[in-house]
């Protein structure tokens, strides 16, 4: 599986082949619009290739020259405006520090305004004169310091930026809050009838809440593969150059070292099987409950617990290399993108900040010369501030993606970039690769008919080669609980088979000479000879899967490279029209083709020859058992042995599409309807501030409806 997926940004420059990715955590990223401004700034260093950002892992990618130091693109995000550092841990190591501020400066808020709500009841029930001075003198006492504490988040963002002489949307939060504490002050200062302390800590207990909502959201679409990793062992008993062992952290664990793994213990490194079989709980990574067998020459992956008998296995992937650290790796980098959706909130956050402080000043000015006085003008103005803040129109794409991503990777499929939710939502016709991908591509073997000798002598036999049959073979006599005989004097030949001796009478397992297209080996002990009949069963649910896909409204056919012969019967059992006998550039053409017709064709494909025809069709998807080019240029992959993962995501692509269609709905009928009121004077800074704070709640709380609905 690949280490990450590509960064796609709109940087002229052309990457290079030595180029290096560094990834930074940006917490002050608070809009849509920082998307397009951390981009567009980084993009124009020199030395940086690209640069792309994840506004819902709240962290940027940067894909630059080895020469272009971490420091220099630190201090260009601070020139920016905003705080940043390298991620250096691991790629799903929670940054829990962020969401304690968060939640402490909510627990604070929410303490002052109930307080300053008790004493604002009474001033609303008719309290006056002494009564109601005093109750404004003990509300400020509250509010100033709860302000000081919790305001913190948005003062220093908005800081930040303006010292660098640009805006976000803290700038105008953070001018809102401070200029309604200080006319309250004021009002309290000369008796007034009006304070708006409560408005003032409200709205930073709303937006607070929003905020560590939001948090709490990022941290749980990285909880279940955080958990995964978790599940890795954290020492292993490595072999020494003596002979002796010695258990070893799983930091100090390299490439090449000999582990031994007894049973019940988890595989703290990615590597090869080179002593022993059992098999192995590998549903952390593949979703399947069933015990997978191993022997001689089976890869296994961190993470996997092996159920019985030690097994010797040779290290080759540690640490950030392991499959697991790649799915980790790709999941980090889901969930946001440049899709039509984000660049609309772009868009409209990057006009916000302009747009809201020209409303304002027009609100103030408009009712300074309608003759209500500096007073009334200003808390117009402060509730034209407060009431325009597009927190529901920056939350209504990545909320809405995250979700969707986390919901999808509990299924067994992992979507590497959010714009290809869009591009799986829009598909009606679905085009599939037959063997790998309607079929499981590995050959099994009847062994019905062979003794219980035979059965071990061809298990010992198959596990000493990769040959693809070979594993096969290996698979289905495990699965059957088959023991292996001991050979002497084993020898494999390329296009023949593989030879040896057992208990001093020579054993054969290969292809029969006169076998011609018939999917079968033969093995032969002495004299004796037994023909054994292949199989490439399909995947247990594919018809299952296609009747989903017409439940959607999308037609299937088959697109293989394998003989015509063999892919009619696959198309005649599924009820499907199917082409054989295709080339890489003949599959490339045929989706060409179904383009120009109008159709929105998906891919779903595993082999070498299927990258050209993934990387043209609107969408793609891979198995987990792909080639890394097939991988790389899919839009999603699936693990496990089951195909419907695939009609899953299209039915969440579309469910998620429907939710940023409604989340943008509400945020553009919200402003619509609330601007006006609050230009008219007929909203106070009080109602401003929950106005506001509830249309982001409800944007994130609409997302969340994903996650329930897809069972």
């Amino acid at each position: 599986m690949n280490a990450s997926a590509p960064i796609k940004t709109a940087s002229t420059h052309e990457p290079s082949g030595d180029a290096v990715d560094t990834r930074f955590t940006v917490p002050g990223m608070r809009c849509a619009g920082c998307i397009a401004k951390i981009e567009r700034g980084l993009s124009k260093i020199d030395g940086v290739e690209a640069a792309r950002v994840n506004f819902s892992a709240k962290r940027v990618a940067v894909h630059h020259h080895p020469a272009l130091d971490d420091a220099v693109l630190v201090d260009e995000l601070r020139k920016l405006g905003f705080e940043a550092q390298p991620v250096l841990a691991n790629p799903l190591a929670k940054d829990d520090q962020e969401t304690r501020q968060l939640l402490r400066a909510l627990a604070v808020a929410g303490f002052g305004m109930m307080n300053i709500m008790l004493l604002s009841v009474s001033v609303w029930s008719g309290a006056g004169g002494v009564t109601r001075d005093l109750f404004h003198w003990l509300s400020a006492l509250i509010a100033l310091p709860v302000v000081a504490y919790s305001g913190r988040p948005f003062f220093s963002s908005a800081l930040m930026a303006l010292r660098y002489r640009r805006t976000n949307m803290d700038v105008p939060i953070s001018i809102g809050v401070l200029l309604a504490t200080a006319l309250s002050v004021y009002e309290t200062f000369i008796g007034g009838e009006h304070a708006y302390f409560d408005g003032a800590v409200m709205l930073l207990f709303f937006l607070l809440a929003g905020r560590a909502l939001d948090a709490t959201m990022r941290g749980r679409t990285r909880d279940g593969i955080g958990a995964l990793l978790g599940r890795m062992g954290r020492s292993a008993s490595v072999v020494q150059p003596d002979g002796s062992t010695r258990q070893t952290k799983v930091d100090d664990i390299q490439p090449g070292m000999m582990m031994i793994v007894a049973a019940g213990e988890a595989l703290a490194a990615d590597g090869v099987v080179e002593q022993g079989f059992g098999s192995i709980d590998n549903s952390m990574l593949t979703g399947e409950s069933t015990p997978e067998p191993v022997s001689i020459g089976s890869t296994v992956h961190a993470g996997a617990t092996n159920l019985f008998g030690p097994i010797h296995v040779r290290v080759t992937a540690v640490r950030d290399e392991t499959a697991i650290a790649e799915i980790a790796r790709l999941m980090d980098e889901a969930g946001q993108s440049r899709s039509r959706y984000v660049r609309i909130a772009d868009r409209a956050s990057r006009l916000y900040a302009p747009a809201v402080h020209s409303l304002a000043a027009l609100a103030f000015v408009g009712w300074m010369i309608a003759g209500a006085g500096w007073h009334q003008s200003l808390v117009i103005a402060i509730a034209v501030l407060i009431i325009t803040c597009p927190c529901a129109m920056g939350l209504a794409v990545p909320a809405a993606q995250v979700v969707a991503s986390n919901t999808l990777i509990k299924h067994g499929l992992l979507v590497k970039d959010g714009s290809a939710l869009e591009r799986l939502a829009e598909v009606d016709v679905a085009i599939f690769d037959k063997t790998g991908t309607l079929t499981l591509g590995e050959p099994r073997v009847d062994v019905t008919d062979l003794s219980e000798t035979d059965r071990s002598i061809a298990l010992a036999l198959s596990q000493t080669s990769r040959h693809p049959i070979s594993r096969g073979i290996t698979k289905s006599l495990l699965a059957a609980g088959v023991s292996p005989s001991v050979l002497k004097n084993v020898s494999e030949t390329p296009g023949s088979g593989i030879a040896g001796e057992c208990a001093g009478t020579p054993v054969f397992l290969g292809r029969p000479a006169d076998a011609g297209e018939q999917m079968e080996v033969e093995l032969r002990v002495g004299e004796e000879g037994s023909r054994l009949a292949l199989s490439d069963p399909l995947r247990t649910d594919v018809a299952e899967t296609i009747d989903e896909l017409r439940g959607c409204n999308i037609d299937a056919a088959i697109l293989s490279g394998d003989s015509s012969q063999a892919v009619a019967q696959v198309a005649t059992e599924l009820g499907l029209d199917a082409q054989g006998s295709f080339e890489p550039r003949d599959k490339l053409a045929e989706i060409e083709r179904i383009k120009s017709e109008g159709h929105l064709p998906l891919m779903v494909g595993d082999g070498l020859n299927d990258g050209p025809a993934l990387a043209a069709a609107h969408a793609s998807i891979a198995p987990g058992t792909a080639s890394d080019a097939s991988q790389q240029a899919a839009d999603a992959v699936f693990i496990g042995e089951r195909l419907m993962p695939v009609a899953l995501a299209i039915r969440v692509a579309r469910s998620t599409m429907r939710i940023v269609r409604q989340n943008f709905t509400f945020a553009i009928g919200y402003n619509v309807l609330a601007v006006p009121l609050a230009l008219a004077g007929l909203v106070t800074p009080l109602i401003a501030a929950v106005a506001m704070s509830l249309s982001s709640l409800v944007v994130v709380a609409n997302s969340l409806r994903l996650s329930r609905s897809i069972r």
